[in-house]
């Protein structure tokens, strides 16, 4: 499965403000996504609903590691304003 499968994945199952999926290394996926379902969320339970439509991926082997960068709209734009 290419990056854009895996992305068009993700966007059909969390509602996002913005979403990116890259290769990070050549060896694991680099996930950032902002979406309102993250508000009043801890980090923990973010990551799991961004997980849930890869377990079969992950399961299997086509993806081998993720980094999740799950952010709510202000926090991402806190992010952008001190990163960049």
């Amino acid at each position: 499965m290419n990056l854009d499968e895996i992305k068009s994945l993700l966007a059909e199952a969390i509602e996002h403000e913005e979403l990116t999926v890259e290769h990070e290394d050549n060896y694991y996926l680099a996930i950032t996504i902002v979406s309102p379902l993250f508000e009043g969320l801890r980090s923990v339970k973010r990551q799991q609903m961004v997980y849930q439509p890869l377990n079969a991926m992950i399961a299997d082997g086509t993806i081998h590691a993720v980094k999740i960068k799950a952010f709510t709209a202000e926090e991402w734009r806190m992010h952008k304003k001190l990163n960049f």
